[in-house]
């Protein structure tokens, strides 16, 4: 959503480039009407290169690097997490988790309890943390991820604000100078 509300901004500042453009083309207007003088001017004086509206090949609003690769990597981490989540994976594997105890190494042996149904559930816990910090790792990354991306987009709300206040001011200029005409 963020990236698409940014999409929405570049196009918004375009747009607002696009208008303050037409606004000089038709101030040159104005001043050829008003006078021969202003006629004059405008004819001599260099004219504007005219920048043509972007197209399809145009390039898009990109949202940031640090964005990108958090949505990707938590897209990685999305099929994993779904399969050990214990209310999305199957109900058959219940049964396995006792049997992964018997899988562990005799150096991460001698760390949990001789008991061996203790020794599953510590190892069942130390799984679940894990599966706990992996999540919490995503989360950050793309919260620092949406911030970056955020502060990007308020910038560019600055610029546009500026551009805008300007824009309006420079309209009701000019229409004030055709009322008059």
């Amino acid at each position: 959503e963020l990236v698409r509300q940014g999409e929405a901004l570049k196009r918004t500042e375009q747009m607002v480039d696009k208008m303050d453009q037409d606004l000089k083309t038709s101030q040159r207007h104005i001043n050829s009407i008003k006078s021969v003088w202003g006629g004059l001017v405008n004819y001599f004086k260099a004219k504007p290169p005219e920048s043509k509206p972007e197209q399809n090949g145009a390039p898009e609003y990109c949202a940031n690097s640090r964005l990108k690769e958090a949505m990707m990597s938590s897209k990685e981490q999305e099929s994993k997490y779904q399969e050990s989540h214990p209310n999305l994976r199957k109900l058959d594997d219940s049964d396995n988790d006792f049997n992964k105890a018997d899988l562990v190494s005799s150096v991460q042996r001698d760390a949990y309890p001789k008991n061996q149904q203790l020794r599953a559930y510590h190892q069942k816990i130390d799984t679940n943390l894990d599966e706990m910090s992996s999540g919490l790792s995503r989360l950050k990354s793309l919260a620092l991820g949406l911030q970056t991306e955020i502060e990007e987009q308020d910038d560019m709300l600055d610029r546009l604000t500026k551009k805008v206040e300007t824009l309006d001011v420079n309209i009701k200029n000019t229409d004030r100078k055709v009322r008059q005409l």
